[in-house]
């Protein structure tokens, strides 16, 4: 079961979904608070009847093994509209809701979605990551903000993402020859650790295996 550190209302109106951003963002740490990682997990989530039903999965690999070892979904009505920059509101209910049917709490979440690489510095994983406590890191498939240079081709290689001067996240590329991915800090992890963390859970695909577990989870009907 999830104990929450923080909780606000999620009936809230778009403006009011900002402002609970601004506060929270203040609690986000980006120094590594990690404690032995012995079980990760993926986060995705889908929409179900036109976008009004939220199925959240959650699926726990070993650690570093990337053994399966347990899965968990949820579904609850949709009940915050799509708005870019808002998406946590419209996610983190079902997702909370999935992690709360898992035995055993992974030590370390990887969203499929951005973290401090957002406009606010308040993204999807920083948002779980704060409501729950638990480490987590941002892999998102495209970019929200920012601007990066060139990336090299390299397994392993990436480039700052920028936002001004400010260095809000990691342009990975994780295969050779294949479209990199967005990693930024969610909650206790440094943005270095991330990207190794990130490399850790990849093995012959773009994507971690954790966040091609929860895709598939989500996804199922």
């Amino acid at each position: 079961m999830v104990r929450l550190r923080h909780s606000h209302p999620w009936n809230v109106t778009p403006a009011e979904a900002k402002e609970i951003q601004e506060k929270l963002r203040r609690r986000v740490s980006n120094r590594d608070q990690l404690g032995k990682i012995r079980l990760v997990a993926g986060v995705d989530v889908g929409f179900e009847y036109r976008g009004k039903r939220t199925r959240a999965a959650v699926a726990v690999l070993a650690f570093p093994s990337l053994e399966p070892r347990a899965q968990a979904a949820a579904t609850l009505p949709t009940t915050f509209p799509y708005v870019p920059g808002l998406l946590s509101f419209r996610e983190i209910p079902a997702i909370v809701a999935a992690l709360n049917r898992l035995k055993d709490l992974p030590q370390l979440i990887l969203c499929d979605g951005q973290g401090y690489a957002h406009p606010r510095r308040f993204g999807l994983a920083c948002h779980l990551g704060i409501l729950t406590n638990i480490p987590t890191i941002g892999v998102a498939k495209s970019r929200l903000i920012g601007t990066h240079g060139r990336v090299p081709q390299s397994r392993g290689r990436w480039a700052p993402l920028k936002d001004g001067e400010e260095t809000i996240g990691a342009v990975l590329r994780t295969r050779k020859g294949v479209k990199p991915v967005y990693v930024s800090v969610g909650h206790r992890v440094s943005l270095d650790t991330a990207v190794k963390l990130v490399m850790q859970c990849v093995t012959r695909f773009r994507l971690p295996e954790t966040t091609r577990a929860a895709d598939r989870l989500a996804s199922a009907k």
